[in-house]
């Protein structure tokens, strides 16, 4: 009897062994298959720690601080996209975008025409002399977003451009965000447009913008202000918004931050002007943003949504024809 047990608990011992391995494989296979692996360190993340494929969920990293070529932006809860975009003073498009899918699934996008702009840093190569004028110049870039319904913005209540009052900041943002809204432009242009907008009131709370342009959680005020963002930055939008099928992602907030820290601002340009931004001209490049406007790019420099609105120049307060072209395909 013991003689003809043993090979039957070794086979058995064979068998479970064989079937042990065999599971153990088809795990490996199917870890294999799943999100991609994350970096749980503390700090700032990069988008090697979070690549795209992974969950916020799994790795945890729903309100951690994301960098990419010298952009960030927080992690948003899923169902949310954020995006960051840098006015510079070399004309150098900083722009970042995170999409978080409702299962918690990261994504970077492929572009801005496709809806969502991954970072890019884009030198200033060319000229204003040498670009098209901006009435026969036809470029534009969309960022996947749009305002379905009216958009409702603040001012804050701490220092603003230009040592500007809140009444005289509230008329020039007003006046900035009304060219966007009316596509107003000296192309001839009629008013296609169908994008809104309401001011509503001061507030305590500050753009959801840290000092190095870079997006923190949203508060669900839109917010328009003054303060820190680096050097690079003469201006940043930070917007968030949420996925609509079979269109442009929904609006949820956008917050515009001046950076009063670090540049000059006025809202009269004078002969004796050397280093000033026109407040209006950096406002409405910033509006386009909130609207769903991207950065046109070199070669395109005397659009109103090219990433440098020129020291002491008033022209991009008047849209060109690109700018016209892009908000026309969005509203």
């Amino acid at each position: 009897m013991a003689g003809r047990r043993g090979p039957g608990l070794l086979g058995r011992a064979i068998t479970a062994f064989v079937v042990a391995a065999s599971l153990s494989v088809v795990c490996v296979g199917e870890a294999h298959r799943s999100t991609p692996a994350c970096a749980r360190a503390r700090g700032e993340l990069t988008v090697d720690d979070l690549p795209a494929g992974s969950s916020v969920l799994d790795c945890r990293a729903v309100g951690r601080l994301i960098t990419h070529d010298g952009a960030g932006v927080t992690v948003p809860e899923p169902g949310t996209t954020v995006s960051v975009d840098a006015l510079t003073a070399d004309g150098s498009a900083r722009d970042f975008t995170l999409a978080v899918a409702a299962d918690g699934t990261v994504s970077y996008g492929h572009g801005h025409e496709e809806g969502h702009g991954e970072a890019r840093t884009e030198a200033l190569t060319g000229s204003r002399r040498d670009a098209p004028a901006p009435c026969a110049d036809g470029a534009y870039s969309t960022a996947g977003r749009k305002e379905y319904g009216t958009y409702e913005w603040f001012v804050g209540d701490g220092p603003l451009p230009g040592g500007l009052s809140r009444a005289e900041a509230r008329r020039a943002f007003q006046d900035a965000v009304a060219t966007i809204t009316t596509s107003r432009n000296d192309c001839g242009y009629d008013d296609t447009v169908t994008a809104k907008a309401r001011y509503l009131s001061t507030t305590g709370n500050e753009a959801g913008i840290d000092r190095a342009a870079r997006c923190v959680r949203r508060d669900g005020l839109s917010v328009w202000d003054g303060g820190d963002l680096g050097t690079d930055a003469v201006a940043t939008t930070c917007s968030w918004s949420r996925p609509v099928p079979g269109g442009p992602d929904e609006l949820l907030e956008a917050d515009v931050r001046f950076n009063t820290h670090d540049y000059a601002f006025t809202d009269h340009p004078s002969g004796g002007c050397t280093q000033a931004y026109d407040i209006r001209s950096v406002a409405t490049h910033e509006a386009g943003h909130v609207f769903g406007l991207g950065h046109s790019g070199a070669g395109h420099e005397n659009l109103t949504m090219f990433a440098n609105s020129f020291a002491c120049s008033t022209d991009a307060r008047s849209l060109g024809k690109g700018d016209v072209l892009g908000l026309r395909s969005l509203y």
